[in-house]
């Protein structure tokens, strides 16, 4: 049957109708799908910074870092500080599964060995660990800073998953407590605190830096075999004009007048003459900056430049000078000191020493005899505004400009002073200084009446750029006249003259120009003086003639003696003789005691040389040379019997038979029988072999520099805490108190 017209057309209305809806389906999912086409690309192609955030958040994290700080060294090149690579742990607390067993393990490892056994000590260090895996919203945190190889070696090893590390360095002192105090150290984020670490700080540290660390769409930190490596620019390298060899032997000598006088601190600064440069400074006790966190805060001060003192009799070396640039007086001009006792007002001034009851004195008496009243009547023909001028002159009373931090100014009152008072300052109380000011106001007499600015940077060379800024002398003003240097510098030797109170600071072969000081020590948070508690000093410089050194040794409560010239001159000596030596100085005042072979002076300022010339001269011999004197001395055994009898008990146990003693050995040999001569008692054989073979029960030192034996103590276990040194040369004898405590006599 054939359709009917209507219907056929509309069975066309209804497929033109659905072929429009197709059409316009289409046409919209094109132009939908033309949409997100034309968004993907907007969003690839066209910068968008709220995208951009939302995305940092979403799969990127930063860490900040500090950079490599650039090492320290003293002006040779050796090294005081230096960093060197380390490791710390972090971790991501939400995919770390088991917290508390992650947590005992990290611990176990963490902790330093001797405390591991103690239950407590790890219980608490499992606590702090585990506290920092407690917050799961944290996918970063850190567990431990700057650990070293093996630790890290020993963490990797039990695979956690969580765990990773990131490389920065590590600040490490090879020295250790050598010059602490003005080094400084830095803290666990890398920042200079103390000393020069935190006085260039920007310069060493070239900045901190970030690290970006990418993360996965769970949040998870992306990490390479569980170690993140990173790069970061060198800080600056900081040369200073401290020579590490100078400031180990004044350290040394430090601590052995602390033991020996039972003070309770010392402090010490060696100027360059000429210049101001610090060529040593140290204060004892002190502290090791590796663990310098740790240190208490009274250790970690540098004192010579922030603790403030009472100086004493040193100050009375500015009173004359004051006189004789204003031409008041002349070396030889006499005082009358009023027989030890002068009364001012209803005060009594006396000398420090009430055996002195001067009378008629020249003024350079007056200096080599320490006189308290004769200072005074100097003083009151200066007036109080004069004298107070003189020391504002040499820099009391003011920062002296050197570039470390925490420096002190220093008291000086205000005007008027009462007479009495007037008194005590010309020698050295009712004023605050600090040891550094003290030393450079001797540098202005040593070097031609110039004040100049001390300073201890070299240099700082940037390595990334390779600019360097040089540290020059700075001259702050004239104090003094050529006329009035001249005469300063023959008063102050004469201190040091047989008469002298600071005969005890000579060196052989070199004038020494310089000043004792005693000061009673201010009581501490109230007015007047401690009872017993004294300040021992002497400040000087050397040779007199034409000045390179300027030493300032000053040691806090001696226990045993108290007198400058008991306690600090000595010290001054032994420095000031290893600085003239190592400078490689020739003597000025020739005479036999300072003559020595040229092999000898050589080893005085090579300690590597050999000292063959002052073994020959002095008589001492070597092992083989001592072999064959066992042997020479059993030979002449019975003839040593007959003539030692008399004296010397039998002892049938000795190695050379009966009736000779190991006392008696030591005679034949002429060496003493402690050390190396006890050997020699030790062999009795009669086979070169034999005596040759002896295993030595104590280090042999005769013969050594001081140096040299020094160090084979230290090899051998013996403290240089527990060494006495007497006398200057090689070493001639040891007297061995235990195997652990030795007196070393030096003699040239």
């Amino acid at each position: 049957m054939k359709t009917s017209s209507p219907q056929k057309s509309a069975h066309r209305s209804v497929s033109t109708f659905a072929s429009k809806r197709l059409l316009i389906l289409f046409i919209f999912f094109a132009a939908l799908m033309a949409s997100l086409v034309m968004r993907a690309a907007w969003i690839q192609l066209i910068p968008n910074a709220r995208l951009e955030a939302l995305r940092q958040r979403q799969f990127a994290t930063t860490v900040t870092l500090g950079s490599r700080r650039g090492d320290i060294l003293d002006r040779n090149g050796h090294e005081f500080a230096a960093s060197t690579t380390a490791w710390s742990l972090f971790a991501d607390p939400k995919i770390i599964a088991e917290p508390r067993k992650v947590a005992k393990q990290v611990a176990a490892i963490l902790m330093p060995p001797t405390s591991a056994s103690k239950p407590r000590q790890f219980d608490r260090a499992t606590r702090s660990v585990l506290e920092k895996f407690q917050n799961k919203k944290k996918r970063f945190v850190w567990i431990e800073r700057q650990l070293d190889t093996r630790t890290k070696e020993r963490l990797q090893e039990l695979k956690i998953r969580g765990l990773g590390f990131i490389e920065e360095p590590k600040r490490i002192y090879p020295n250790e407590n050598l010059m602490a105090n003005v080094l400084g150290f830095v803290g666990g984020e890398g920042r200079g605190l103390e000393g020069l670490e935190l006085r260039l700080n920007q310069q060493l540290s070239a900045g901190r830096h970030q690290v970006a660390m990418q993360k996965d769409a769970r949040g998870r930190p992306l990490i390479v075999n569980g170690q993140m490596f990173t790069e970061s620019p060198d800080g600056s390298s900081v040369t200073l004009t401290v020579d590490r060899e100078l400031q180990f032997v004044v350290e040394k000598e430090l601590a052995l007048a602390l033991a020996e006088h039972q003070a309770e601190s010392a402090t010490a600064v060696v100027l360059d003459a000429q210049t101001s440069e610090i060529l040593a400074m140290s204060t004892l006790p002190t502290f090791d900056p590796n663990e310098g966190i740790r240190a208490k805060p009274e250790l970690r001060r540098n004192r010579a430049i922030t603790d403030l003192f009472e100086p004493g009799s040193t100050m009375k070396t500015f009173v004359v000078a004051g006189a004789f640039e204003q031409k008041l007086l002349e070396p030889n001009s006499k005082i009358f000191a009023e027989n030890g006792q002068m009364k001012i007002g209803k005060r009594v001034i006396r000398e420090a020493d009430e055996k002195h009851k001067f009378g008629w004195i020249t003024v350079t008496e007056l200096l080599a005899q320490s006189s308290n009243i004769g200072s005074t009547k100097i003083a009151q023909m200066l007036t109080d505004k004069g004298l107070k001028e003189v020391y504002s002159r040499f820099g009391f009373g003011e920062r002296s400009g050197v570039d470390l931090p925490g420096e002190a100014r220093g008291v000086l009152q205000e005007l008027p002073w009462r007479d009495h008072l007037l008194a005590n300052i010309s020698f050295g109380h009712g004023v605050s200084v600090t040891a550094l000011q003290v030393a450079n106001a001797y540098a202005s007499i040593a070097n031609g009446g110039w004040l100049k600015r001390p300073y201890i940077i070299k240099q700082i060379e940037d390595v990334e750029s390779g600019e360097t800024i040089v540290g020059k002398p700075k001259t702050i003003r004239r104090v003094l006249g050529d006329e009035a240097v001249n005469k300063m510098r023959l008063v102050l030797t004469s201190v040091t003259g047989d008469e002298g109170t600071g005969h005890n600071a000579r060196v052989p072969g070199f004038p020494v120009a310089g000043k004792t000081g005693t000061a009673q020590r201010v009581r501490e948070g109230g007015r007047g003086y401690e009872a017993g508690a004294y300040l021992a000093s002497f400040a000087g410089f050397l040779p007199a003639n034409d000045p390179k050194f300027v030493i300032y040794v000053a040691l806090d409560r001696p226990r045993k003696d108290y007198y400058g010239s008991a306690v600090a001159a000595p010290v001054f000596s032994r420095i000031a003789q290893f600085a003239v030596r190592r400078a490689g100085l020739a003597p000025v005042l020739i005479s036999a005691s300072n003559v020595i072979a040229g092999d000898a002076a050589e080893k005085a300022r090579n300690p590597e040389a050999d000292a063959t010339q002052w073994r020959r001269d002095n008589g001492v011999k070597n092992d083989a040379e001592k072999a064959l004197a066992v042997v020479e001395a059993r030979r002449r055994r019975e003839s040593l019997l007959s003539r030692l009898s008399s004296f010397v008990a039998t002892d049938s146990s000795t190695p050379f038979g009966s009736g000779y003693s190991g006392v008696a050995a030591s005679v034949q040999l002429g060496v003493p029988l402690e050390g190396a001569a006890r050997v020699v008692a030790s062999a009795g054989s009669a086979a070169l072999g034999d005596a040759v073979g002896v295993i030595q029960p104590r280090p042999d030192l005769v013969g050594l520099s001081l140096r040299e034996a020094m160090e084979k103590l230290s090899q051998s276990g013996v403290s240089w805490k527990k060494v006495r040194v007497n006398g200057q040369g090689f070493v001639s004898r040891a007297n061995w108190a235990s195997d652990r405590s030795v007196t070393l006599e030096l003699n040239r």
